[in-house]
């Protein structure tokens, strides 16, 4: 619309000659100017107000779709195509994805446990079914190693452990603190990648003590995994991407807040 883009442009150009090389009245723009804004107008405004509100308190991180989602779980009725185009209209923008990247080393001497779990995300109760695994986030001390186990029923993460070094210890703990938590007394499988850490003696004893299942993923196969790939991608766009730690401890703090903070405080049962 003509005004409207006079309207935008009213504080850079002189009124008088935008309205003469659009070939409109003056009288015209100001009367404009003067009607009360539309319905939808005044919709749009509230909205953005909203938006801007979730955006900010996701830490700049939402796109539209889970900008989306917060608006509806808090009663709003917005379609994503105007959530999308106001996002615009606000300059909003989410974190791209990043491509996967392979870091597991299986090449060791223990024993390979059957992939049970077959690329079945779903789980109908908590502690049915949990998926595991460790990423690395640099920092200017090196690297720090985060192994996570995630319960596919509400995809809360439910055992975390951090050290700088990838040992079993890393698993070990992540699954204690998973057991503590959640002191699971039904069958239950735990399901993995094939690394060392998680096929060692340690760890299958622990998992035996507990009479978990024990499933791994096939050779390469991160689809095997994918639900955890899912988590550490949300993880690294939302948070470690946009951050740079100086320090492991800074990013060890940095780290359980995004964990107990923000991702844990509405777990949603999400699909893959």
């Amino acid at each position: 619309m003509k005004y409207g883009c006079i309207a935008s442009q009213r504080d850079e150009y002189p009124v008088r000659m935008m309205c003469r090389l659009l070939e409109v009245k003056m009288s015209g723009f100001y009367a404009w100017c003067r009607r009360e804004p539309s319905r939808h107008a005044r919709d749009d405004k509230r909205l953005k107000e909203r938006i801007s509100e979730v955006h900010a308190e996701s830490g700049g991180v939402y796109g539209s779709p889970k900008v989306r989602d917060e608006l509806l779980d808090s009663g709003e009725r917005v379609g994503r195509h105007r959530v999308a185009r106001l996002m615009r209209e606000l300059g909003l923008e989410g974190c791209p994805k990043k491509r996967y990247k392979v870091t597991t080393n299986s090449d060791h001497g223990f024993a390979i446990a059957p992939n049970h779990l077959e690329q079945d995300f779903t789980a109908t109760a908590p502690n049915q079914r949990w998926v595991a695994d460790i990423t690395y986030i640099r920092t200017g001390e090196g690297w720090l190693y985060l192994a996570v186990v995630l319960d596919l029923f509400s995809r809360a993460v439910v055992g975390w452990s951090m050290s700088h070094r990838i040992t079993r210890d890393l698993v070990l703990k992540a699954l204690l603190m998973a057991l503590w938590r959640r002191n699971p007394d039904d069958e239950l499988l735990h399901h993995s990648d094939r690394g060392s850490q998680y096929a060692s003696g340690d760890f299958q004893a622990l998992l035996d003590v507990h009479g978990i299942v024990c499933s791994m993923s096939g050779t390469g196969n991160c689809y095997d995994n994918a639900a955890m790939e899912s988590f550490f991608g949300l993880l690294k766009r939302e948070r470690v991407h946009r951050r740079r730690y100086l320090t492991r401890q800074e990013a060890r703090t940095d780290l359980f807040d995004y964990i107990e903070r923000f991702y844990n405080r509405e777990p949603v049962n999400n699909s893959v």
